[in-house]
C-alpha cells in the first residue's frame, strides 16, 4: 500500500502550545459553554491546573518581554531553571497559599516615548515574572469565554485579528457602502481612567462568576506602582499597560460600546422583522430591514475598533454629529471615560483624509463610483525617515561593539517589517519612493571611499524569502556581500478581510488557519505528564517541541517512538562541560542509541553496534553527537572486525 501523502501542515503557534499541553479541547468546551450562554463559577481550579500553568510558561518563555525584569530583578531564564513541579507549587502557594491571599508585588512603572512624538511619553507597568505568569494563567482560561461575546467589528488583541482585517473592513464601508462620514474618536488616557467596579460588573455580567477569580483580578487592577523616582503609589482605576491581562480587560470594558453601537444600526429589532439571506461568507444579508429603517429618523452607524482606537462610519453629515453627540455621552455616562474634544473630529473622506492605524485614507471619484486612496500617514513618514537615516549612519558607523553586519541585519529587519506593514495602502509604492531618496543619500554619502562609493550591486546569493520579495528589484545594493534591501521597492498587496468562520475555539473554524499535529497524540502527552525529578522546566517543555519537531522519531535512526521507555533525551554539549537545556542543545533518541553515544569501552559499542545494526549515515550521527561530548568517534569497521 501506498503512503498516504499529507500537504504542508499550517500552524498557528499559540493553538500549537495548547496542544501541547492537552489543553485544545478544555478551552473549546468553554467557548462552546460561553456561546450557549452559561455562567462560569468554578474556574480557579482549572487556571491552577498543572497544564495552564505550563502552557503560560511556554507562552510567555518565547516572548522578547519575558527578559525584562519588574521590581523583584527576576526573569523567565531564573524560572526556567526550576521544575515543573516547583514551578506549579509556586504559582498556587502564591495565589492560594497564604494567609492573606494572593498579593501581587509593585509593578515597575516606565515612560517610554510615543513612536511619533519623542517629547511625549507613554506609562508602560512591568509586572514581576511570577504575577505574569499568573496573569498569563488567567488570560488562557478567560480568552475563550470572551471570545464567544466578543463582536466582529473588533480586530485589536484578539486571536485571528489583525491591523490588516480592520484596514479591509474600513476600505469595504468606505467603498462598497459609501459610508463618507467618519468620526474620529479618542479617549482621554483610556488604559490608566478604567472604572474598576465597572469592569469587574461587565467580567460577570460575560458569565465569569467565579468570584475567587474576581477578586484575583482586582488585586491585579489594585497593584502598587513604584515610580521611576522610587516612590510608590496604589491606582483607585486604569489598567497597567504592559500586563498580560491588560488588552483582554481593555476589551472586555469596550465590548459593551461595540454592542450599543450595533444595536442602533446594524442588529436593531427592526432588521429582525425582515428576511436575511446568508452570503457566502456566512454572514448575513439584512438589505430589506436597512431599507426599512432608512426611512425612520434612526441613525446609520457602523464600528470598526482596534483596542481604544475606533471610528464610527455615518453616511450624512447630519447622522454624523448626532452620532458623536450620543457616543460621547454614552461613554461618560456608561463607562466613566472621557473624551477629548480637540483630537475627536468628523472627517469628509471625499474632501479630506481621514487617519487610523498609521494610515491615511479618502476616497476619490472613478467613473460612477468613489474609491479608496490611502497612504502611510505624515507622522508616521517622519518617523519612519529619522529612524531608518539614524540606522544608514550606523551601518557605516557601528557602534558599542557592534558589527556592520549586524547593523545591516538591523536596518533590513526595520524595513522589511515597514513594507509587510503598510503594504495594504493603495499608494504606498509613492510614500516609500520619497522615503527611500532621503535615505539613499545618507547611504551613499556616509559610504563614500576614496575608492569609490560602499555600495555595490553584486553579492551574497539571496535566500529564497528575500528573492521572492526583493530579487526583481533593481534598487537591491550590497555593502560587503550584504545585501541592503531596497527601500523604494515594495509589492502592494490588497488587505485580506477577517473570515467569519475562522475561530481559534472550534474544530470548524480552526480548519482554515491550523492542522492538528500528526503523530502519536497520546505519547506525546504522557511525554508532558511524565515526573522528571529535578529536571528543569525549560528541559521538560523542550522535550515536548523536540517530540513534535521530530514527528515522534528517533532524531538518528528515524525509528517512531512507541513507549514512553523509549524516549530519551541527550545534551549535544553535556551539562557538566557547559551545556543548556535550550531546544538547540537537546536531541530525542532511543535508549540504546543515548547510551551507544555514551559508551567507552569496547565490549559495550561493540554490543550496542552489533544489536542497533546502523548505517553508515546513521553512525555518522552518534559519531557527530560523540564528538560534541568530547567522546573519541566509533571507527565501525575497527569494531565490527573486533566483534
Amino acid at each position: 500500500m501506498p503512503k498516504e501523502k499529507h500537504g504542508k501542515q499550517l500552524s498557528v503557534e499559540s493553538l500549537r502550545h495548547m496542544e501541547y499541553y492537552g489543553m485544545q479541547q478544555t478551552f473549546d468546551d468553554l467557548y462552546a459553554r460561553s456561546k450557549n450562554g452559561e455562567n462560569f463559577t468554578n474556574l480557579m481550579e482549572l487556571i491552577l491546573s498543572r497544564e495552564n500553568i505550563l502552557l503560560a510558561y511556554r507562552n510567555i518563555k518565547a516572548n522578547t518581554g519575558s527578559n525584562t525584569p519588574g521590581t523583584d530583578k527576576i526573569t523567565i531564564k531564573e524560572i526556567g531553571c526550576l521544575s515543573p513541579e516547583e514551578v506549579v507549587d509556586k504559582i498556587r502557594f502564591i495565589v492560594e497559599g497564604s494567609q492573606h491571599g494572593y498579593r501581587p508585588k509593585p509593578i515597575r512603572r516606565k515612560n517610554i516615548p510615543k513612536p511619533y512624538d519623542p517629547t511625549a511619553t507613554r506609562p508602560l507597568g512591568i509586572p514581576c515574572m511570577w504575577d505574569r505568569l499568573i496573569q498569563q494563567c488567567i488570560k488562557q482560561v478567560m480568552e475563550p469565554i470572551c471570545e464567544a461575546k466578543f463582536i466582529e467589528n473588533s480586530f485589536g488583541f484578539r486571536p485571528n485579528r489583525s491591523v490588516e482585517n480592520a484596514i479591509n473592513r474600513t476600505y469595504c464601508l468606505m467603498q462598497r457602502s459609501n459610508l463618507h462620514y467618519i468620526i474620529e474618536f479618542d479617549i482621554k488616557g483610556f488604559f490608566d481612567n478604567v472604572d474598576h467596579s465597572k469592569l469587574v460588573k461587565q467580567i460577570w455580567a460575560m458569565g465569569i462568576r467565579d468570584t475567587h477569580l474576581i477578586w484575583i483580578i482586582k488585586r491585579i487592577l489594585k497593584a502598587p506602582i513604584k515610580m521611576p523616582d522610587g516612590s510608590m503609589i496604589t491606582p483607585t482605576k486604569g489598567t497597567p499597560q504592559g500586563g498580560l491581562c491588560s488588552p483582554l480587560l481593555a476589551n472586555i470594558v469596550l465590548n459593551e460600546l461595540d454592542h450599543w453601537i450595533e444595536s442602533q444600526w446594524q442588529n436593531h429589532p427592526v432588521t429582525k422583522k425582515y428576511s436575511a439571506k446568508t452570503n457566502p461568507n456566512g454572514s448575513k444579508d439584512k438589505g430589506n430591514g436597512f431599507k426599512a429603517m432608512k426611512k425612520t429618523n434612526l441613525k446609520e452607524m457602523f464600528i470598526v475598533r482596534y483596542a481604544d482606537d475606533f471610528r464610527i462610519f455615518c453616511r450624512t453629515k447630519n447622522e454624523a454629529e448626532r452620532t458623536k453627540i450620543a457616543v460621547t455621552q454614552w461613554l461618560s455616562e456608561r463607562l466613566k471615560l472621557e473624551v477629548s474634544e480637540k483630537k475627536t473630529r468628523i472627517v469628509n473622506v471625499k474632501r479630506r483624509y481621514s487617519e487610523f492605524l498609521g494610515f491615511k485614507i479618502k476616497v476619490y471619484p472613478k467613473g460612477q463610483k468613489y474609491v479608496v486612496k490611502s497612504h502611510i500617514c505624515d507622522k508616521a513618514i517622519n518617523h519612519q525617515r529619522q529612524k531608518l537615516t539614524e540606522q544608514a549612519k550606523r551601518i557605516a558607523r557601528p557602534s558599542g561593539g557592534r558589527k556592520e553586519r549586524d547593523e545591516i541585519t538591523l536596518y533590513n529587519s526595520m524595513i522589511m517589517g515597514m513594507h509587510n506593514y503598510y503594504c495594504i495602502a493603495t499608494h504606498v509604492s509613492i510614500d516609500c519612493a520619497k522615503l527611500a531618496y532621503s535615505v539613499k543619500i545618507v547611504l551613499h554619502n556616509r559610504l563614500k571611499t576614496r575608492n569609490g562609493n560602499g555600495l555595490r550591486k553584486t553579492g551574497r546569493v539571496l535566500t529564497k524569502g528575500e528573492q521572492k520579495q526583493y530579487g526583481d528589484s533593481k534598487q537591491l545594493r550590497y555593502v560587503h556581500d550584504e545585501p541592503i534591501y531596497p527601500l523604494g521597492f515594495v509589492q502592494r498587496k490588497v488587505p485580506m478581510a477577517k473570515k467569519l468562520q475562522v475561530c481559534s475555539f472550534t474544530p470548524e473554524g480552526r480548519k482554515e488557519l491550523h492542522d492538528n499535529l500528526r503523530i502519536n497524540v497520546p505519547l506525546m502527552l504522557r511525554v508532558m505528564k511524565q515526573p522528571l525529578y529535578g529536571r528543569s522546566v525549560e528541559y521538560a517543555d523542550n522535550r515536548i517541541s523536540l517530540f513534535s519537531a521530530g514527528r515522534g522519531k528517533c532524531a538518528v535512526t528515524g525509528q517512531v517512538f512507541e513507549c514512553i521507555e523509549d524516549i530519551h533525551c541527550h545534551h549535544k554539549i553535556p551539562r557538566n562541560k557547559g551545556g543548556t537545556d535550550k531546544f538547540n542543545n537537546l536531541i530525542l533518541v532511543l535508549m540504546p542509541i543515548h547510551r551507544l553515544i555514551h559508551a567507552t569501552t569496547r565490549e559495550t559499542i561493540n554490543g550496542y553496534l552489533k544489536a542497533l545494526n546502523l548505517k553508515e549515515s546513521q553512525l555518522a550521527k552518534v559519531n557527530e553527537l560523540r564528538k560534541l561530548a568530547e567522546l573519541e568517534p566509533i571507527d565501525s569497521l575497527h569494531y565490527i572486525t573486533n566483534i
